[in-house]
């Protein structure tokens, strides 16, 4: 039975964590299944943004341990083949251009740590909590931990998150960067849907243009992004999404 479920709907992609009894845990069909969804999301030209949100108590307590041991004689071909997949869908929500908003309600471990932390915007549930897991199950990241993570609190805080493993809440999330908004458990799903509708309201082109500037904000130096910023809005002030924006602000103001 599939752990995952895709639901584009009013411009909406819904990737759904869908499997509360296993505690919403990663085996290859999890990873065969997120992969398509996420390419799915790409596809689908009436999508504005992809929401990632869980059924249950548990966000997504990370690695089926065991399906792990179900597949011990071939562990390692077997992970590598999960790992791709899952970065296979990583990949496509990242270049696809559409905001990833990730609703995070109780715990977000291992590879739900990292797919969390892969989209543009975490919103958490008060319950919410945040751990590495990996080295603790004697494995190493993977879902791009080892790149986002540094990138928001600094090497040597993200080493330790990493390595030691110390369990989040949500205000220590928020505090270091990782969760940008948090609400109560008992209006959280209200509150997502709120931003995520907005969200959706906006201008796709600015959006994907934000998301493509601070991606390469990493790299580029202050001339580069200047010049990318100034390419950037002057196409974006061309398009007819813009102009209609533009004609519509100055109708309301007059």
């Amino acid at each position: 039975m599939s752990r995952i479920r895709f639901t584009p709907k009013d411009g909406v992609g819904r990737i759904a964590l869908a499997a509360p009894a296993a505690r919403n845990a990663v085996d290859i069909g999890w990873c065969e299944d997120f992969s398509a969804a996420a390419k799915a999301c790409g596809a689908d030209a009436s999508l504005r943004v992809v929401l990632i949100e869980a059924d249950g108590d548990f966000f997504s307590v990370g690695g089926d341990i065991d399906h792990f041991i179900a597949h011990r004689n071939d562990l390692t071909p077997h992970v590598r083949r999960m790992a791709g997949l899952f970065h296979e869908g990583l990949l496509a929500l990242h270049h696809g251009g559409l905001p990833v908003v990730a609703a995070v309600q109780g715990l977000a471990a291992g590879g739900g740590f990292s797919l969390a932390l892969q989209a543009d915007l975490i919103l958490a549930a008060k319950s919410a909590r945040f751990v590495s897991a990996y080295s603790s199950s004697g494995l190493s990241p993977d879902g791009g931990l080892s790149y986002t993570l540094p990138r928001m609190v600094g090497t040597r805080r993200a080493f330790e998150i990493m390595a030691l493993n110390p369990v989040m809440d949500a205000e220590t999330a928020q505090r270091l960067g990782i969760v940008a908004r948090i609400f109560a458990d008992d209006v959280f799903k209200t509150e997502v849907e709120a931003c995520v509708r907005r969200l959706a309201g906006m201008s796709a082109g600015a959006l994907a243009a934000l998301k493509r500037l601070l991606a390469s904000s990493l790299n580029n130096s202050l001339e580069q992004q200047f010049s990318a910023e100034a390419e950037a809005v002057a196409q974006l002030a061309g398009s007819a999404e813009t102009l209609k924006i533009l004609e519509a602000f100055l109708a309301r103001r007059g």
